[in-house]
């Protein structure tokens, strides 16, 4: 078997591989691309498990990066368990196929408890003090401890949220390599997330994001560097392309005033409760799962929501199948964003009544995803003084929380999820091997099959 890697680029597209990607650019030239066709939802967990199933969200079952867990009758995001992906991986396959084929996965989503030989994941620590504390999962464990030392704690705080930057990429990148330097893997699988920060933050403003493009770019040269003297197949490769956006859309608080939501109120702050709510939104970037307790109200829901502007189509039975989502995770209609649109978690009406995780960094207590985590307010110009007063009171032993996140969804101007009208927003494929590539556009079940016929040529 061939010795293969696939750098997951996040957010890379043929638009913005250019003048501040220069690297990248002449891996694209002097190499062979494929458009990958964004299939729906085009968010993170769904098209990851895509990629390394061959199969739609219909057949593995990730249907988002979250949804309603209807047995425990709760809203969960960014679980961790490589079970929950119902469908055997390119791992499993490649070692039916050679006992000595091996892989390491490196911060790819679902890495917890598969079989691949290698793996790293974030996970911090949460201490019995309200502390949360940067940390990573790894198998073998000692490789978390090896990799720890070697290249200091890794960066959680530059991975998400209002402080990220290229650390947390390059930390990923090196931890890759002397994986790589130790193990020899067969396969290797990364996760750059770089791009993802600014291009949700401030879209396609290149006065801005040429930064982050000439920093990611630096990172994948130091990878394709050191992995093509290891005469490896190079794949570079990307989940979603991000556009612009003006309008955030709250499903949530429409449904509420229908009298829809069911909201539980404690210590004068409200929560969704999913359980008691005839309806509600699953909102994950420009895509929203409604789940409908009674079938009757269907109709009703879907003529309601269809009118609501920014919204481009609501589907449901038949129309879900077509798109590939027709799972019991799935919700009973799927609402797709317009071009200048994207979906808030967000229930309640009065912000002075906002849950406590509203304000926080807090991806797993929130009902749907919140990029505005990634912000704190503009017009607060003693954010960063406050931040640091909390975490030294952190430190010092006093409980205290890092509310320091807005509730305008206005801040966001970049988004994903939907199909993009444009081409050249589509994800794309570049590998170094022109022989494997022969199509100009694959569907994204198609990327599993073209990973192995990297590794089997």
């Amino acid at each position: 078997m061939q010795k293969t890697v696939v750098i997951n680029v996040v957010g890379l597209t043929k638009r913005l591989i250019g003048e501040h990607t220069p690297f990248i650019k002449s891996f694209l030239d002097n190499g062979t691309s494929t458009y990958i066709k964004p299939m729906l939802p085009a968010v993170t967990c769904s098209v990851q498990s895509t990629y390394v199933t061959g199969k739609w969200p219909s057949e593995h079952g990730i249907v988002g990066n979250g949804w309603y867990f209807k047995d425990e009758l709760e809203v969960k995001f960014w679980r961790q368990s490589n079970l929950l992906v119902q469908q055997p991986k390119i791992w499993d396959r490649l070692k039916e196929l050679d006992s000595n084929f091996t892989c390491a996965n490196h911060f790819w989503w679902y890495n917890m408890y598969s079989n691949v030989d290698y793996s790293l994941t974030p996970r911090p620590n949460y201490l019995a003090d309200g502390r949360k504390i940067p940390d990573v999962y790894s198998h073998p464990a000692e490789l978390r401890d090896e990799l720890q030392h070697s290249l200091g704690t890794f960066p959680l705080f530059e991975f998400w949220g209002p402080k990220t930057t290229i650390n947390s990429s390059k930390w990923i990148a090196n931890g890759a390599i002397k994986t790589d330097e130790k193990y020899d893997p067969t396969l290797t699988l990364i996760y750059l997330p770089h791009l993802d920060y600014n291009l949700q933050r401030h879209g396609l403003n290149f006065d801005i994001i040429s930064k982050d493009l000439r920093e990611i770019d630096g990172v994948v040269r130091q990878l394709v560097e050191y992995y093509e003297k290891n005469d490896t197949h190079i794949i570079l490769l990307s989940e979603y392309g991000i556009t612009n956006v003006k309008r955030p859309v709250h499903l949530n608080r429409i449904l509420r005033k229908e009298g829809f939501i069911g909201i539980r109120v404690e210590r004068g702050l409200e929560l969704l409760d999913a359980g008691a709510s005839e309806a509600f939104a699953v909102a994950d970037h420009q895509v929203a799962h409604i789940y409908v307790k009674n079938a009757d109200n269907l109709e009703r829901i879907k003529g309601l929501i269809e009118k609501v502007l920014g919204v481009e189509k609501v589907l449901s039975k038949d129309e879900i199948n077509e798109e590939h989502l027709s799972h019991e995770r799935c919700g009973d209609l799927v609402v797709v964003a317009d071009s200048d649109s994207w979906f808030t978690y967000y229930f309640w009406l009065d912000d002075a009544l906002a849950p406590d995780y509203a304000r926080m960094v807090d991806i797993h207590k929130k009902p749907g995803y919140d990029p505005v985590e990634m912000m704190t307010n503009p017009k607060d110009k003693l954010v960063m003084a406050k931040v640091i007063w909390k975490l030294i009171k952190k430190k010092l032993g006093f409980r205290t929380v890092l509310n320091i996140i807005p509730l305008d969804a206005n801040l966001i101007k970049g988004s994903h999820g939907r199909k993009p009208d444009d081409l050249e927003d589509y994800p794309i494929l570049i590998s170094n091997q022109v022989d494997l590539v022969k199509k100009n556009e694959i569907e994204a079940v198609e990327v599993y099959k073209l990973i192995e016929k990297h590794i089997l040529s």
